[in-house]
């Protein structure tokens, strides 16, 4: 140890005189010394010293050497100025690093006004002399396009110089250009060699790199198991992505056992370090349950942190929890707001839920406008859900003129994804022909896809085509089936049908039974026809016990909605007195409000009781009027009655050719008003011979256009049921 120290003492020495005599390389070397406390104790004042004066004698490396003492600070208080200085000196000289530093400081404007125009042209001249350092800025400046021309051509080129010369950052830059072809035709191949031998150096973001292209099977084979290790090992220096990404393994069960604790663990320590997507899948963990206590707080929490990043998926899920979480007062507000950031970022879901809320308007006054716009943002992502809602706008034109094309439209897509509603209305689109020629195969094919997947409309529509033989051969047990499944989901008019089947034993052994269990609970959910059948059920006791109160209450209840036939034969209970007091005033009341709606058989009871008198003051022109409405549907007896009034001038003037006409009408009349036939007959005998032949030639053409007049009233008739 003596021998060492008397060894030091002589260069020492000998350099000290050298120094002295100004020998330039000897001062250098003695300033080292000092710096770093070689041979002898640190001095940074003898150092600065002795760098100065070589400095100052134009030597660059002390030039440089003193600059770095500035900078750092070191044996002298920190001069940026100092060390520009010097460091300029250097670089006017070539010094390499000097030039690099020199750029350094005019880009960080450290002792000078920040000049870029500077830096780059220092940064360049270091660059071309082969320093790693320089060129890696350099490129890093053409890339990014800091106050000079964004050059990718020239990021590309420098990157590069820097990854040849083995610098891993560099490395990884100039594969990301490969792999997103900038500056350069994309090529997978390139970057995965690039990526890996950045990654071979341990750079985190490298092997995160790599690792996505295992993953994605981009320029190398898919490997999961390769794309395991290499997140891992990223994960393991604490970079966030791959940490995420390492979860997200353990979450799917990707080449390795599903661990929901494990991937708890690197989410927690991804979020922890603000990387959104890894704080929205902890917020789903929490909320879930999976790998941790359940904690709607944690979850919020997380969740929220998200959603202030700007993490859309977050926003829509944090809009959700207000009101929802324990301790989160609802803010209709504040969800609104969450959900609108969300789908301005493009999330198709969110932007699907916020036309909800304009639609509906929940939390939100209700815009019509702003949910079309919505929806078809949502829409045009391929959104099923906002493209069945869209059509549905379209369709009825809510916020929009009403476009059956474009209804169609979005049906079709929205079908075609397999949303068994979308498929159902575009079913009913082709059975109508709304929107596109009429077609019942289609219509066929689309209930078909639709009602398996539990939809009770299409179910009850594909019944009603096997029933009815549209589009495919009838089938009654096929329409009893789809019936049944329809009504076992609550669907009120499939009830009443099924129960119409079994009523007649259509696809099925009749069944009253079953016809009155059914007719029931479509009654019961409020099925003005279910409600006329099942009073009609109980009025004539068929295979269940006759009670006219059950009748009276259902007919009631149908006739309150406006059901003609249960406003006549309820009418008919209070004018006979049938299961409660006979009210003349009641039944003219219900007969007139089936008449109101074309009810001929109301309209011809109406006649009677104003020619009797009957809960009403006797009005032969009231008679008359209704007896016109219904004799002109084609009614017999009112046909009759009407005769009699136009050959009496009865409520009306005499016209005896209509009164012909009318009686050669009901003399044709069919088995089921035989009686008023031949009584019709009857009186053509003895009005006959009164007639002139110019009378009867009217009437006979009179009873011509009757006949197409009764045609085309029973023809719309039809049309109307229908």
């Amino acid at each position: 140890m003596q021998g060492v120290k008397k060894y030091y003492k002589k260069i020492f020495d000998r350099f000290s005189k050298s120094a002295e005599e100004g020998n330039i390389d000897e001062q250098l070397t003695l300033a080292s010394m000092y710096g770093e406390g070689d041979g002898v104790a640190q001095d940074y004042e003898q150092a600065l010293k002795l760098y100065k004066e070589s400095a100052q004698q134009g030597d660059v490396q002390a030039q440089y050497s003193l600059a770095l003492m500035y900078y750092h600070g070191n044996g002298v208080e920190q001069n940026s100025g100092q060390a520009l200085k010097w460091f300029g000196k250097a670089a006017q000289q070539g010094d390499a690093k000097a030039q690099h530093n020199l750029a350094v400081m005019y880009q960080q404007g450290k002792g000078v006004a920040q000049d870029y125009e500077q830096a780059l042209k220092w940064y360049d001249k270091a660059a071309q002399q082969g320093d790693v350092q320089a060129q890696f800025n350099l490129a890093l400046m053409y890339c990014k396009g800091e106050e000079i021309d964004q050059d990718y051509n020239q990021a590309f080129r420098w990157f590069g110089k820097a990854a040849q010369q083995g610098d891993a950052e560099a490395q990884l830059n100039l594969a990301l250009m490969y792999n997103k072809g900038d500056g350069v035709a994309q090529d997978y191949e390139q970057a995965f060699k690039w990526y890996k031998k950045s990654a071979q150096k341990e750079n985190a973001e490298a092997q995160y790199s790599l690792a996505l292209m295992y993953y994605k099977g981009d320029g190398v084979a898919q490997d999961y198991k390769q794309a395991l290790e290499l997140f891992s090992n990223a994960a393991q220096q604490g970079f966030a992505p791959a940490q995420y990404n390492l979860a997200a393994m353990y979450d799917k069960g990707e080449c390795i056992a599903q661990d929901r604790q494990q991937a708890f663990i690197w989410y927690e320590k991804s979020a922890q370090q603000g990387y959104a997507q890894a704080q929205y899948n902890l917020a789903v963990m929490y909320q879930q349950g999976e790998g941790v206590a359940q904690d709607y707080k944690q979850a919020f929490e997380w969740c929220k942190k998200s959603a202030q990043q700007g993490f859309a998926q977050a926003q829509f899920n944090l809009a959700s929890m207000y009101g929802e979480v324990e301790g989160v007062a609802q803010d209709y507000e504040q969800a609104l707001e969450l959900c609108k950031k969300s789908a301005q970022q493009g999330d198709a879901k969110a932007q699907y839920n916020l036309a909800l809320m304009y639609h509906k308007g929940d939390g939100v006054a209700q815009d019509y406008g702003q949910a079309l716009e919505w929806y078809e943002k949502s829409a045009q992502q391929g959104f099923a859900s906002a493209q069945f809602n869209l059509a549905l706008m379209y369709g009825k034109g809510y916020g929009v003129a009403q476009d059956y094309g474009q209804a169609f439209n979005w049906y079709e897509k929205s079908a075609q994804q397999g949303h068994a509603n979308a498929q159902s209305n575009l079913a009913g689109m082709y059975y109508h022909g709304e929107g596109v020629d009429q077609d019942y195969e289609q219509a066929l094919k689309w209930y078909e896809k639709s009602a398996p997947q539990g939809s009770a409309q299409a179910q009850f529509n594909l019944a009603l085509m096997y029933h009815n033989g549209e589009g495919v051969a009838q089938d009654y047990e096929q329409a009893l089936k789809w019936y049944e499944k329809s009504a076992q989901q609550g669907l009120a008019h499939a009830q009443l049908n099924l129960a119409k089947m079994y009523e007649y034993g259509k696809g099925v052994a009749q069944d009253y039974g079953q016809a009155f269990e059914w007719c029931e609970r479509s009654a019961q959910q409020g099925l003005s026809r279910a409600q006329y059948n099942l009073a009609l059920m109980y009025y004539k006791g068929e295979e269940i016990d006759q009670d006219y109160e059950q009748a009276l209450k259902w007919y009631e209840k149908s006739a309150q909605q406006g059901d003609a036939k249960a406003q006549f034969n309820l009418a008919t209970m209070y004018y006979n007195g049938e299961g409660v007091a006979q009210d003349y005033e009641q039944a003219l009341e219900l007969f007139s409000n089936a008449a109101q709606q074309g009810d001929g058989e109301a309209q011809y009871n109406l006649t009677v009781m104003y020619q009797q008198g009957e809960g009403v003051a006797q009005d032969y022109e009231q008679a008359f009027e209704w007896c016109k409405k219904s004799a002109q549907q084609g009614l017999a007896e009112a046909q009759f009655n009407l005769a009699t009034m136009y050959h009496n001038g009865e409520g009306t003037a005499q016209n005896l050719p209509l009164c012909y006409a009318l009686l050669l009408l009901v003399a044709e009349a069919g088995e089921d008003s035989t009686d008023v036939a031949e009584r019709a007959k009857e009186l053509i005998k003895n009005l006959k011979p009164r007639l002139s032949q110019q009378q009867i030639s009217e009437g006979e053409q009179l009873a011509k256009e009757w006949r197409e007049l009764i045609k085309s009233n029973l023809n719309n008739q039809t049309t109307e049921s229908d």
